[in-house]
């Protein structure tokens, strides 16, 4: 699998704003949140989320609608889609 396209917007003494740019199939790779992070969605699309234990779950987003987490999430996330997929991922320094 390819991965997806990772851009750093902004990484001042308060967050590390990230850009995701996923074509179909593409993958983060696996990693571990080491700071909590909100997720914006500027397209909608269906994320493909594989966990440690390898089970795997779907989640649909909805552009602009979005959600957060907390430090110490671990998975690898995929474009679930047929169309291009693109996110903002705001993490939050202590």
């Amino acid at each position: 699998m390819a991965l997806a396209k990772h851009s750093v917007l902004i990484d001042d003494e308060r967050v590390v704003v990230n850009r995701f740019d996923f074509a179909p199939g593409d993958e983060t790779g696996q990693h571990t949140h080491g700071m909590a992070y909100v997720i914006v969605p500027l397209t909608d699309g269906t994320l493909r989320i594989t966990h440690p234990d390898g089970s795997e779950t779907q989640s649909a987003l909805t552009m602009g609608v979005p959600y957060s987490r907390p430090t110490g999430v671990s998975h690898n996330v995929f474009n679930g889609g047929s169309a291009p997929l693109t996110f903002l991922e705001i993490e939050l320094k202590k």
